[in-house]
């Protein structure tokens, strides 16, 4: 018996409707916890952002004027370069300032082109040789000739990470969890539509309809379920992000600066979260067909 598209979509479409809470119910469920993944893999690229500064173990910066002479750096060379808790330190310059402050603030190309190299100062990006000389390095730089700031971001960057770690993996938990539920909630919807639709199955067996024929139909119910479900965490992921943007815009929420993530990387994680729904939905589709479709 030849396949026919219309046939396989009229029928597809006709048990999404006749089952349609349970088709509901697995939508959902493959858009929330698909929603969730998405939002882990931001959160993790997020912080990876924000931390790109304190990279290679840094623990402090010595901010020092721009205009500050070559003797005022050449002293505090000297002095970085005399002290025992010191393990290691790096000049950075405008240019690279600039460099890495457009990496850091990438989803946020309005605050880049508002800043020039110019307008970062140089710094000194200090490792101490333990975690308790960070206070004593940075006090005796405080009124040195040349600073104009020295920021500690050990104790944050720590806290940051620990916070957002034990964050990612209940998101990941949780949407592990309803991603099962998801395949269970299709597979279920499979059931119902093949239980309701037993006798004319039989009758499509007695003339003759291949496994392919009588198959095919049930198998596109879970692709578009998972396709609908995927469809709407896509959305979801896209707005979360640009919404996140404009607060952190409109209430200058420093803290969050440098978590927002570059919009190529949103619409990557989405098509990714994407792809993940029609493999879901057409797994739970194939479980359905192989286990209670006896053709």
């Amino acid at each position: 018996m030849a396949l026919s598209t219309r046939y396989v979509l009229k029928e597809s479409f006709s048990s999404l409707k006749r089952n349609l809470l349970m088709t509901f119910a697995a939508i959902l469920a493959v858009a929330v916890s698909l929603s969730l993944v998405g939002s882990s893999l931001l959160i993790k690229q997020g912080v990876t952002d924000a931390t790109l500064q304190w990279r290679g173990g840094v623990q402090l910066s010595i901010f020092i004027n721009a205009n500050a002479t070559p003797s005022q750096t050449s002293a505090i060379v000297h002095k970085l370069s005399t002290m025992s808790q010191v393990k290691k330190f790096s000049y950075t310059n405008q240019k690279q300032a600039y460099k890495d402050f457009k990496l850091m603030f990438a989803g946020q190309p309005a605050l880049v082109k508002s800043v020039t190299p110019t307008d970062l100062p140089p710094s000194f990006r200090v490792v101490p040789k333990k975690a308790q000389f960070v206070n004593q390095i940075g006090n005796s730089f405080q009124n040195m000739a040349g600073v104009t700031q020295v920021v500690y971001a050990k104790k944050a960057v720590a806290t940051l990470l620990k916070v957002t770690k034990v964050l990612q993996i209940l998101i990941l938990g949780v949407a592990v969890v309803l991603l099962f539920s998801a395949i269970i909630l299709i597979l279920n919807t499979i059931r119902v539509a093949i239980f309701a639709r037993r006798k004319e199955v039989a009758v499509m067996k007695l003339v003759g309809a291949t496994n392919l024929f009588i198959r095919l139909p049930f198998m596109l119910e879970g692709f578009i379920e998972g396709l609908l479900g995927a469809s709407i965490a896509f959305g979801i992921i896209v707005l979360a992000e640009d919404l996140l943007t404009r607060a952190v815009n409109f209430y200058h929420l420093q803290l969050l600066d440098a978590m927002v993530v570059p919009k190529g990387d949103v619409i990557g994680t989405g098509i990714f979260v994407f792809v993940i729904g029609i493999v879901l939905g057409s797994l739970g589709s194939a479980l359905a067909v192989r286990k209670f479709l006896d053709v």
